[in-house]
């Protein structure tokens, strides 16, 4: 049990790392009561998206490397964001100059927001992860993760024995966390759901300000299927894999440089030179 002191600080700092995800829905609920002549609405959206990508990297409350991890995100969002509209599983039903084939392009920054938010929340809470799988079975199960958004709509979807193989993945995982010098820890599984789950609230209030429409919104707006907690849950291991992964071979990198500074004095200086020169 998190003591009182802690619980503020962890809600702080939850709420810093959400930065992004707070500026979009601002816009959404900004431009849902006010229209701006000639700058259709999902327009407006994007140029907000875009100033705030700006803002976060002019004022360092986003890395470089968190930008490159947000950007992988924003292709992979965008990805599957034109399939699922082709397919009919939701629509944008106002017009913009930056839609294309259906999706306006302000939508794969709602995919970014969540690594934004996965890449902040674990700098801020000096997140570790023990236990981790082996790379092979943590990438494979996320391609088939992510393929099964797609083959589903042709074939068995498979999403329930992909839940069963994460028990089996990560059931040795363990996420670690810091707050004031004390140490936390949460199964790894709990924190995938618990992400998911808030994601799946942030999903009502936007569709409720029309971000994009499930079918049976079209009438009149409703609640989103409580069903959906499990498509975001498998999106965020997908998330979170992805940015451990990247955190890992970026590790790797750095031992692999001190080890060969230790070898070889030359190199120390020269990696020393060199980022003199950045």
């Amino acid at each position: 049990m998190l003591p009182m002191k802690n619980l503020f600080l962890f809600g702080y700092l939850q709420a810093l790392s959400c930065i992004f995800p707070v500026i979009i829905f601002g816009a959404l609920a900004v431009s849902k009561l006010i229209e701006i002549p000639g700058l259709p609405r999902y327009d407006f959206i994007l140029l907000v998206c875009l100033a705030a990508q700006g803002f976060m990297l002019a004022s360092r409350l986003e890395t470089a490397d968190e930008f490159k991890v947000i950007c992988l995100f924003h292709v992979i969002g965008l990805g599957l964001e034109l399939f699922k509209v082709h397919m009919g599983s939701w629509t944008y039903p106002e017009d913009a100059y930056s839609k294309f084939w259906g999706v306006p392009l302000y939508s794969g920054f709602m995919y970014a927001s969540v690594a934004s938010y996965i890449c902040q929340a674990w700098r801020r809470l000096d997140l570790h992860i023990y236990g981790w799988p082996k790379p092979v079975y943590a990438i494979s199960i996320s391609v088939l993760i992510y393929a099964n958004f797609f083959t589903h709509h042709f074939s068995y979807d498979i999403r329930w024995v992909l839940k069963a193989l994460l028990f089996v993945v990560f059931y040795k995982t363990v996420v670690m966390f810091r707050l004031s010098g004390s140490v936390y820890k949460m199964h790894a599984i709990l924190a995938f759901l618990l992400v998911g789950f808030f994601i799946w609230i942030a999903e009502n209030i936007v569709t409720f300000f029309g971000a994009w429409q499930y079918p049976d919104q079209q009438a009149a707006w409703s609640l989103v299927h409580i069903g959906k907690i499990s498509s975001w849950f498998l999106l965020v291991i997908i998330s979170i894999i992805i940015v451990a992964q990247l955190k890992r071979v970026k590790s790797g990198l750095a031992q692999s440089a001190e080890s060969k500074a230790a070898r070889f004095p030359g190199f120390r200086r020269k990696m020393v030179s060199l980022e003199g020169e950045k």
